[in-house]
């Protein structure tokens, strides 16, 4: 095998590498964390679609925009028994 068939080789790995890390990363930005419902024992996966029934939620009991992880437990149960309600 000469250089430049060597070089072909390793470029074309390369790309490979590059187009299934590109790939892996698109997948992970459609979920950002996951949690646990203790009050249902299940899980729930939070991206895009999440955060728009818990904007919902929050408008719905008339409460002012906080981060889903600053909510007490208290909160946090409320709006996950609100969910089960509203899938």
């Amino acid at each position: 095998m000469g250089p430049v068939v060597r070089t072909i080789t390793s470029l074309r790995k390369i790309g490979m590498i590059g187009v299934l890390a590109v790939g892996a990363g698109l997948v992970g930005c459609a979920v950002h964390a996951r949690y646990y419902d203790p009050g249902h024992a299940d899980y729930h996966a939070w991206g895009p679609g999440e955060r728009e029934h818990y904007s919902r939620w929050e408008s719905e009991q008339h409460r002012r925009h906080e981060d889903y992880k600053r909510l007490n437990e208290r909160d946090r149960q409320d709006y996950w028994n609100w969910r089960h309600d509203h899938p």
